[in-house]
């Protein structure tokens, strides 16, 4: 088992094959990459890598992980994360990573944070398809309509589909296709969407499952 990375999804694009076909991709980008710590079984119980991506300010970090940087030798990082990975595959501290990490044509799991769109109806939230259009609807068109019951039992159930918070969930794509890599800019090029913002940070792993068809 192989580490995984930390991505910057810079956005969406398209390339062309040969015989003219166009394939959505969405651009991924390791930013200063670098392993930060190492966790091993005869010291944690369990071994895996700590990886930083990006920079941040030494003003804006605090003691304790200026000192954990500090430590590794490395600047301080704007994320942190860890991954699992078998002993024969644990990376030295201060290492960098890039993006031949990755091999094109392989699958990954990719892990991210929704866009967040606030409080939104029934309809948005949980693509309910509305009340009527005419014969004596007026003015609740995207109501919800009835959430609870007669006299017993007389309360709505928890869980009940109504309006509320919509996006900022964890996400996870599964069998996505590294279409292409780019190895001067440091570039990952995956086949499809992700999810999260333009800039927003990724966590992009081996797949956990093979993918049932090859596409």
């Amino acid at each position: 088992m192989r580490s995984g990375v930390i991505a910057k999804k810079l956005g969406m694009t398209r390339l062309f094959l040969a015989n003219g076909t166009q394939v959505p991709v969405t651009v991924l980008q390791l930013d200063n990459l670098q392993v930060v710590a190492q966790r091993t079984a005869a010291k944690d119980g369990y071994t895996a890598v700590q990886l930083g991506a990006g920079l941040a300010k030494a003003k804006r970090t605090t003691a304790a992980m200026r000192g954990h940087f500090a430590k590794a030798h490395v600047e301080p990082k704007r994320k942190i994360a860890e991954f699992r990975v078998s002993a024969e595959n644990l990376i030295e501290v201060g290492a960098e990573i890039t993006a031949d990490h990755y091999l094109e044509g392989q699958y990954v799991d990719i892990a991210g944070t929704t866009n967040g769109k606030g409080f939104q109806g029934a309809m948005k939230r949980h693509n309910f398809h509305g009340q009527r259009a005419s014969h004596g609807v007026k003015k609740c068109h995207r109501a919800l309509g009835s959430v609870g019951q007669n006299t017993y039992p007389g309360r709505v159930h928890p869980g009940q589909k109504m309006a509320g918070r919509l996006g900022v969930d964890r996400v996870t794509v599964r069998n996505l296709k590294l279409f292409s890599i780019d190895k001067d800019k440091n570039l990952l090029l995956i086949r499809g969407a992700i999810p999260g913002p333009n800039g927003g940070l990724v966590m992009v792993r081996f797949p956990k499952e093979p993918p049932r068809s090859q596409v």
